[in-house]
Parts: C-alpha cells; sequence; structure tokens
C-alpha cells in the first residue's frame, strides 16, 4: 500500500479530540464518531466511519477542531500502527 501524501494546512479528523473509538464490534470492523456531532448524513442522523479511513478525513475548517497534536506526526503513526495491526492479524 503506497502512503498517501499529508495535505498541508488541513485539519485531520483522525487527529481531533473529539474522534472517538465506539465500543461496539460490528463484523469485526472498528468504527469512529465525533463526538461533537460534526458528520451527518443527509437525513441527519449520525454518520460514523471505519477505523482505517478515518485518517484519510479532512476538511480545510472545523470549528470544534481540537488537535491532539502535530498533525503530521500524528496520522503517521497513526497509519504505521495500523499497518501493523493488520499485518499482525493477517498471519
Amino acid at each position: 500500500m503506497q502512503e498517501e501524501e499529508f495535505q498541508t494546512g488541513k485539519v485531520y479528523c483522525a487527529n481531533c479530540f473529539h474522534c472517538k473509538l465506539l465500543p461496539e464490534l460490528e463484523c469485526g470492523i472498528l468504527r469512529i464518531r465525533c463526538t461533537a456531532g460534526k458528520w451527518k448524513k443527509k437525513l441527519g442522523q449520525e454518520k460514523v466511519y471505519k477505523f482505517y479511513t478515518i485518517m484519510r478525513r479532512f476538511n480545510d475548517m472545523c470549528e470544534a477542531y481540537e488537535d491532539m497534536g502535530e498533525s503530521a506526526e500524528f496520522i503517521r503513526e497513526l497509519r504505521k500502527s495500523i499497518n501493523e495491526d493488520s499485518s499482525n492479524t493477517s498471519s
């Protein structure tokens, strides 16, 4: 898997304090939600994302964004840990 380029000047949802792991597993897939309520479907229901897709989700701006550290470093470490976890579970 080729590493995607980090977008500077963007806010990454995965690096936000409000990005939380859901406690329940659905078919073994981890899900993430925004506790600030910023992810909504067209009909107003809460939207959740798969754990492995959240590191690619970013916006130009979010008024609820509270970073958890340097975004580039955080995303790099998150990608590394996801790749390690997926290689450990596939063996």
